[in-house]
């Protein structure tokens, strides 16, 4: 049987400078790893036709299926036709077709039509003909030098009713479907990419199907488990043979699969468990709350966040004793013991949790920079932390309220 490798070329100034995102990209490599097709690159080149061309010469050296996405317009920085001639000497034709669904489009819409939306209506003589039934310009599979090359517009909805219409049962037919490739992501919290990576090393070492791959995230560690296999069943199995290796190891530290978030976990958590939060918030500001609510069902669980920034809304709104902050001050254990029992009882919560510590951009009560105290209270106990987060303001107020999360998250499990 004949390997399929492939790649993804997505034509666009506007997605180097990052104006749009290539979400085209991470959608075609969901799709392609149903045919069990490798995907080895993913590629973007702006409007410039030599670059253009030159990334197709490479592609056409390394893989045996190329899918290239944009570039198929009525307008000058349009240029994937203008490339691909270059590289095969391919001749091109009107499509008689779309011509007519062009030319009807103005004459509905009594618009002029200017010269160059003819220019979409070319494709190659050669090439399979993709009907774009959303949009003007059609998709095209051209075979030329053994590699199968797979042309459609770059706007999504476009591609994606071409590529599920018309290349999905082309790639079905080519392949065979006698191997899929998918993939398990597993999410951990309170473990850093160094750690987790050495523990799970004796794993990775000798990893072939599935593949280990450790991923450092803003929200925690994720270990994306990627297997080939010839049925669902078979690649199931797999994956949750490598998925209990790996929480034989830091089983401590998972929290979710795949698109699971922290938040969501937690609400779960709670809701499981018939119990209500409210936070009191000075250095995260009412972020903590802002992500809570943030996942479904949070209504169940979550009474409100009051956000006592200043001094004085700590003493006269949040009752914290004057005593407390004259002798300890605002950044500190008992400050912030205090937050999380008056926020419990004022909102007639089970759990209440706080924050306060330094942001920056200066120290403050003799405390560094990073210098972060919570404390969580229950109807049965009270527990307080203290930690030093680094980053930027920004950075330590999200490294805050994503620990409050994982601090719960122990709690609850």
């Amino acid at each position: 049987m004949r390997q399929y490798n492939g790649e993804i070329i997505a034509l666009g100034t506007e997605l180097l400078l990052g104006q749009i995102a290539n979400t085209n990209a991470k959608w075609l490599s969901n799709e392609l790893a149903k045919f069990g097709i490798n995907l080895f690159y993913h590629t973007v080149v702006g409007d410039n036709i030599h670059r253009v061309l030159s990334t197709f010469q490479a592609a056409e050296t390394r893989s045996n299926i190329v899918i290239v996405t944009g570039g198929l317009g009525p307008t000058e920085d349009d240029m994937t036709r203008d490339a691909f001639q270059q590289l095969t000497n391919l001749q091109m034709y009107e499509h008689q077709l779309t011509m007519e669904k062009i030319t009807n489009y103005f004459q509905a819409s009594k618009r002029k039509m200017t010269p160059n939306n003819r220019k979409q209506a070319l494709v190659f003589e050669t090439a399979k003909v993709l009907h774009n039934e959303t949009g003007m310009a059609p998709g095209m599979i051209v075979f030329h030098n053994d590699v199968y090359w797979i042309f459609l517009p770059g706007v999504p909805r476009e591609m994606k009713s071409i590529f599920a219409n018309q290349v999905s049962p082309f790639l079905k037919s080519l392949t065979n479907q006698k191997e899929i490739i998918t993939s398990k992501v597993l999410r951990f919290i309170g473990i850093g990419e160094a750690d987790l990576e050495h523990r799970l090393s004796k794993l990775i070492k000798k990893q072939s199907n599935p593949t280990i791959a450790p991923l450092a995230q803003k929200s925690g560690m994720t270990v994306r488990l990627t297997v080939k296999a010839k049925s669902y069943d078979e690649a199931n199995k797999l994956l949750s043979k490598t998925k209990e290796d790996i929480l034989d190891v830091v089983g401590d530290y998972f929290y979710g699969i795949d698109d699971d978030t922290i938040q969501e976990v937690v609400v779960h958590l709670l809701t499981e468990n018939n119990l209500t939060i409210s936070a009191a918030e000075s250095i995260t500001g009412g972020l903590f709350m802002n992500q809570l609510i943030s996942a479904p069902g949070a209504s169940q669980v979550a009474a409100g966040s009051l956000v006592s920034y200043r001094t004085e809304i700590k003493q006269d709104v949040l009752h914290v004793a004057k005593e407390t902050i004259e002798t300890h001050g605002v950044v500190s254990k008992q400050c912030a013991r205090e937050m999380a029992i008056n926020v419990k009882n004022k909102f007639q919560t089970n759990i209440g949790i706080s924050f306060t510590g330094v942001a920056g951009p200066d120290s403050l009560e003799g405390h560094d920079i990073g210098t972060v105290f919570m404390c969580i209270c229950t109807d049965t106990e009270i527990k307080d932390f203290q930690f030093v987060f680094s980053g930027d303001r920004n950075q330590i107020r999200e490294r805050a309220s994503l620990k409050g999360f994982e601090l719960l998250y122990r709690m609850l499990k």
